[in-house]
């Protein structure tokens, strides 16, 4: 047992030896890189988050960087009693889940056939699919189609335009073709399954990585996403959060009821509010990454490199 124990920490050593004698200057650079990148997305984070929790006094005078000064909570809890705020942050956790379900669903179903080598004309349709990536109509013609088919200033004008993706497809397309052995579709078809089944009860199941992976990808682009609400939607109750979050700030000024100081004692000075109201809009979809992070890295990593 002590000479397994020696054995093993030995080679431990010589790794760690060999990890250190690898570390060059270019692997010290681009650790710092990555660092410098790394603090160019914490940093600011952490200027709004100290400021939402900070005193007025503390705010006004221009002395909050990355750390709170004389902890407050009162903007938070003017924010909680919009009902305007609330409103607006529940529908765009709607309009978020029935995006991400239906590009699931729409991405599942051109992905599966396109990945089976026997499929007729698989070539010219994975290439006509293709060419959306690099060509697309403009603001303009999409608009007019939209306009056309009546969806403007309707829920499903901030849903169903996203509801597919050729890079998507590509993704789970080449996960399906490498990661997925094709003996057990040889299986199934034998036993007598369905094209469906297969997907439903083979493919699906086995493919968690990508699924979580894209998932993730469309939750955060339809959250933070307000360009399609600012040219299709006018009516103020079907405008996604972010888009508010937008014109608040290209106002300078919240002009909400929020800042009635009748409903709350203290004033609050407006960039506080904000700040506050930033970070009401950012954490819950920031509560959704460590919970799919397993799966992301996984299936970018095979989704992408492979085939």
């Amino acid at each position: 047992m002590l000479v397994k124990g020696k054995t093993k920490e030995m080679k431990i050593k010589k790794i760690k030896s060999w990890k250190m004698e690898r570390t060059g200057l270019p692997d010290i650079i681009i650790m710092i890189l990555i660092t410098l990148l790394c603090l160019t997305c914490i940093l600011p984070f952490l200027h709004v988050a100290s400021k939402s929790i900070s005193s007025e006094t503390a705010v006004l005078s221009k002395e909050v960087f990355f750390w709170p000064k004389g902890i407050s909570f009162s903007a938070y809890e003017r924010v909680f009693q919009s009902a305007m705020l609330i409103r607006q942050l529940g529908f765009t956790a709607l309009i978020t889940v029935m995006q991400t379900l239906l590009r699931l669903v729409l991405l599942s179903l051109c992905a599966y056939p396109l990945s089976r080598r026997y499929l007729p004309g698989r070539l010219p349709i994975s290439i006509f699919i293709l060419i959306t990536m690099y060509f697309g109509a403009g603001l303009i013609p999409s608009y007019l189609l939209l306009k056309d088919l009546n969806l403007l200033n309707t829920i499903w004008v901030l849903v169903l335009p996203g509801g597919f993706t050729a890079f998507d497809m590509i993704l789970m397309r080449t996960y399906f073709m490498n990661s997925v052995p094709d003996s057990l579709e040889e299986s199934a078809v034998i036993d007598g399954a369905s094209q469906f089944r297969i997907l439903t009860r083979i493919y699906i199941p086995l493919s968690k990585p990508i699924y979580a992976t894209l998932a993730l990808f469309t939750a955060v682009g339809r959250w933070n996403g307000f360009g399609d609400a600012m040219y299709y939607v006018n009516d103020r109750k079907l405008q996604p959060i972010q888009l508010f979050l937008y014109n608040m700030i290209l106002s300078a000024t919240p002009t909400d009821s929020l800042l009635n100081e009748a409903q709350v004692g203290n004033s609050i000075p407006p960039e506080t509010l904000q700040c506050a109201m930033i970070m009401f809009a950012t954490v819950p979809i920031l509560l959704i990454y460590p919970f799919l992070q397993k799966y992301f890295v996984k299936g970018v990593m095979i989704g992408a490199i492979k085939g």
